[in-house]
């Protein structure tokens, strides 16, 4: 049975245009995406839009537009970005579209019918930023302003109904001990446990209609209320794949992918992910998501971005640094620069130098050298190994230890992990370059053997770097592929050393990464 992998993005909120924020996450999803879909797995990548809220309605009569002309003209940009970064995910769902919008009709429903909802009233401080209710003491050690973006809390007092949250911590709780897995980090897992140790209220899920202007998404039991973004919002991953079941087109079209295998987010949301959504599932009786992945937030030389302070790495940056470097290379960067669930930092320089160091003097180099040499000494073909010695073992080595361990690291999210891998290859077979010396052996008709076995060695070592590296850097991992003669699937197991690419016609083509200076 064909193995199922289903990935998601959070769904961004169309108050403000993408960031690198934004493309993290969602190139991060799309490396897994295409990892897993190399292997044959059945992959669902989600992305989309969140486009109800208190904030989307203020934003738009800031504008003088009607919120559904502001998500209209917002939601463009996020699609068009993902085209130019060649994300390829499979749906894109927005929260104002009918097929989401009914399904979480239907989920009030359930949760009413199940006891799990109930009428009270509300009076606290209220992030709007967030869209979250903060508790007194929260706000008081805040100076009352919000502890993510600084903006003053807004008191509200109004009749809401609730989800019975507190019913269903205790279980949350024994399911995040007995996962490990279920919410990484591990100190985001910590962080949560913690606080839920606290003790947590019920949930505030409604707001009243005409405080929203009509925009939301009706009550089914109060055509007075509106669902609260939260409940909405958090319910696109199961929404999207035709769940629960309302008679449309829509029902359980992707069934079979839920339960989520990662739900890829910023650890700002991370509370609402690992603990009003499996509550939500919990007690409506679904299967929670396997992990909920809460990765770190960027800076921007040392600092924290600010429109204010000029250093906010905006859409008009992004598409900057892929015009003077390349799609290709603000994906990697972005996975090179920091370990996947910390947080990191953005700057020019350290782009360049790594750049120049891993891109341009590493598996650059290797490729042209190769293909260079085969061309040269081969006639372009690749040749049959002769006996592998012990020069080869530590490329081999290498190339064992990153495609043994590349599924792993996928599976674990350790993006870095994988890439120090592909590091260690093209370094050492750099490496065993300068110490067999083939340039030298080609003088010599007795050593043809020899230089056989090295220039097959250097073949498939840095094809295997590539086909690792085609998840993250696709179109620039390819046409480097091409150069070494493959043309179909990239080989990347390590097995039958220097025999995989026998025979294989290689072809010079223009450097991979030029140097920048």
């Amino acid at each position: 049975m064909t193995k199922t992998f289903y990935v998601t993005t959070p769904i961004y909120y169309v108050n403000d245009v993408p960031h690198i924020g934004h493309s993290y996450t969602t190139i991060a999803a799309d490396i897994l995406a295409r990892f897993f879909r190399a292997r044959g797995w059945d992959v669902r990548f989600l992305t989309g839009t969140d486009e109800h809220g208190i904030k989307i309605v203020k934003a738009a009569a800031e504008k003088g537009m009607t919120p559904q002309e502001l998500a209209d003209q917002v939601v463009v940009h996020f699609q068009s970005l993902w085209k130019e970064l060649n994300i390829t995910n499979d749906d894109f769902i927005r929260t104002s579209q009918p097929r989401h919008e009914k399904r979480v009709q239907e989920i009030i429903r359930q949760l009413v019918a199940k006891d799990e909802i109930y009428q009270g009233s509300y009076e606290g401080w209220y992030d709007e930023g967030q869209e979250e209710f903060v508790t007194e003491s929260t706000a008081r050690e805040n100076e009352y302003k919000s502890a993510i973006n600084g903006k003053p809390l807004v008191r509200y007092s109004e009749p809401s109904y609730f989800f019975r949250l507190s019913k269903w911590t205790p279980k949350l709780i024994e399911h995040i001990e007995a996962n490990a897995d279920f919410i990484q980090p591990a100190a985001r897992r910590n962080e949560v446990l913690s606080k839920l140790a606290a003790g947590v209220e019920d949930l505030s899920i409604s707001r009243a209609k005409e405080k929203l202007g009509g925009w939301g998404i009706e009550m089914p039991n109060d055509p007075t209320h509106s669902v609260y973004v939260w409940i909405d919002a958090l319910s696109n991953y199961y929404t999207a794949l035709g769940r629960p079941a309302i008679g449309d087109e829509y029902d359980d079209a992707g069934a079979k992918y839920w339960p989520a295998t990662v739900h890829l987010i910023g650890k700002d949301i991370l509370w609402f992910h690992a603990v009003y959504w499996p509550c939500m599932l919990m007690a409506l009786d679904v299967p929670l998501p396997r992990t909920v992945f809460a990765h770190g937030w960027w800076t921007s030389n040392g600092k924290k971005m600010s429109k204010s302070l000029g250093n906010f790495v905006s859409r008009e940056q992004i598409a900057e640094i892929c015009t003077e470097y390349s799609v290709d290379v603000y994906r990697w960067f972005l996975m090179r620069a920091v370990t996947f669930g910390g947080d990191g930092d953005f700057s020019a320089q350290t782009l360049r130098t790594k750049y120049n160091t891993e891109l341009a003097n590493g598996v650059g180099n290797l490729l042209s050298r190769t293909v260079n040499m085969i061309g040269r000494y081969f006639e372009g073909t690749v040749p049959p190994a002769g006996e592998v010695g012990p020069d080869e073992q530590e490329v081999i080595a290498s190339a064992q230890r990153l495609v043994s361990g590349a599924e792993q690291a996928m599976r674990n999210y350790q993006f870095h992990v994988l890439l120090d891998d592909v590091v260690s290859l093209v370094d050492a077979t750099n490496r065993y370059i300068d110490q067999t010396a083939p340039f030298k052996l080609a003088k010599d008709p007795s050593q043809r053997s020899r230089l056989a076995t090295i220039m097959a060695t250097c073949a498939q070592a840095v094809c295997i770097a590539l086909a690792q590296l085609e998840p993250i850097m696709p179109t620039t991992a390819r046409l480097g592929l091409e150069q070494l003669g493959v043309d179909g699937p990239a080989p990347t197991e390590s097995a039958a050393w220097g025999e995989r690419l026998k025979g294989s016609i290689v072809k010079k083509g223009e450097g991979l990464f030029p140097r920048k200076q």
